[in-house]
């Protein structure tokens, strides 16, 4: 991100909260990295050592507000303030921007869908991973979220992987002049944390150090994913081992913060033949690209109303504290089609919401979706 982003990022972030009559406390950057990308091969880039910054963010107090809210018809949460929506699409956009600068194939797939289906693609949720530790868990990130408006939902355990995930639905937000992507409907959230204690001694040390390194960083996740930053220092490449041989979602989270994990393409939005995600899968495998196997590449729920598939996350050169460079995981691209609840199966196809639709997650379809940033999945062979 160029300095001058950041300084109009920072300038939003004043604006707004000048409208609003209740405040807490939020802290900004002064200072960023640009994120230069070279695309070696697919679902690998090399990034530049600034890629990954292991200084702590600097920081300025600010004022933000807690924003009350209210429900709507439509079962979303619809926000009581005027003035915040353009303020969260920029804050959205900026995060969008650092994940996809990152990820040739996460932006790739999506100017080869607008290609066919022009401006009609919508996200369906985006996707943050965080460790359960010293605030660093669930709650650092959604406190943004739930500032804007969104309300918490579900909670999903996942014992064998020592996670948990909660998820948060969107405002309801209309939109006369339509809009895609960020600036279409607002997607879900979804947030994950690793259950740090229930992690072995050497691992909790090592995610406990950088944790502990961050200070307050936990205070800043929304800003540090916005701007592409780490608000810890950068990791020895043993530490990283140690972790991905633990954990390979700790380890993840160690060189990647909270860097959006992915972004989720709606595909029952979408207008053309592609709306089925069977054919979007085919049509993405016949354009070159992996799709996460594990489990099967379509991930179904058991009531057969939410089918879910992703990418394989690229891949990225990394180097750490100690001067080793090597290849690590970055982020995916995901898909997920929501099939109309039984009870409004006769309503017109025309006539169908987003809340006549399987609504929530799926801890097995979820569970196997994890996988796409796995070592098995990365070194596996296209079909």
């Amino acid at each position: 991100m160029r300095l001058s982003t950041m300084f109009s990022l920072q300038n939003q972030y004043s604006s707004a909260i000048k409208t609003f009559p209740h405040s807490s406390s939020i802290f900004l950057s002064s200072t960023t990295n640009s994120f230069p990308l070279q695309t070696k091969s697919r679902n690998f880039v090399s990034l530049k050592e600034s890629s990954f910054p292991g200084k702590s963010i600097s920081t300025k107090p600010r004022q933000l507000c807690v924003m009350g809210s209210k429900s709507s018809d439509d079962g979303f949460n619809q926000p009581s303030f005027q003035g915040g929506e353009s303020f969260l699409r920029s804050v959205l956009a900026s995060m969008e921007t650092v994940y996809l600068n990152r990820n040739p194939t996460a932006k790739a797939i999506l100017e080869l869908v607008q290609s066919v289906d022009s401006d009609h693609i919508f996200y369906d949720h985006l996707a943050f991973r965080t460790f359960g530790v010293n605030g660093y868990g669930i709650d650092s990130i959604a406190k943004f979220f739930l500032d804007f408006g969104y309300t918490q939902r579900e909670e999903l355990r996942f014992p064998a992987k020592k996670l948990k995930a909660l998820w948060f639905s969107p405002p309801s937000i209309p939109l006369p002049g339509g809009g895609s992507r960020v600036n279409g409907p607002l997607p879900r959230v979804f947030i994950s944390e690793l259950l740090v204690d229930q992690m072995s001694t050497q691992t909790q040390d090592i995610i406990r150090k950088y944790t502990e390194i961050a200070g307050s960083g936990k205070n800043h996740a929304a800003l540090a994913s916005s701007l592409g930053s780490l608000t810890w220092g950068k990791p020895l490449y043993s530490e990283f081992q140690q972790l991905a041989r633990e954990s390979e979602y700790a380890a993840w989270t160690l060189v990647n913060g909270y860097a959006l994990n992915h972004v989720t393409i709606s595909t029952h939005q979408l207008k053309s033949h592609l709306r089925d995600i069977k054919s979007l899968n085919q049509f993405i495998e016949e354009n070159g690209f992996k799709l996460n196997s594990e489990g099967g590449v379509l991930k179904v729920s058991p009531d057969g109303l939410l089918l879910q598939s992703s990418t394989v996350a690229d891949s990225v050169s990394f180097q750490f504290a100690d001067g080793i460079t090597e290849s690590v995981p970055c982020s995916y691209i995901e898909f997920a089609e929501r099939l109309v609840l039984p009870q409004y199966k006769n309503i017109p196809e025309i006539e169908v919401k987003e809340f006549h639709r399987r609504d929530g997650f799926e801890v097995g379809n979820a569970d196997k979706i994890f996988e796409s940033t796995s070592k098995e999945q990365l070194t596996r062979r296209a079909a």
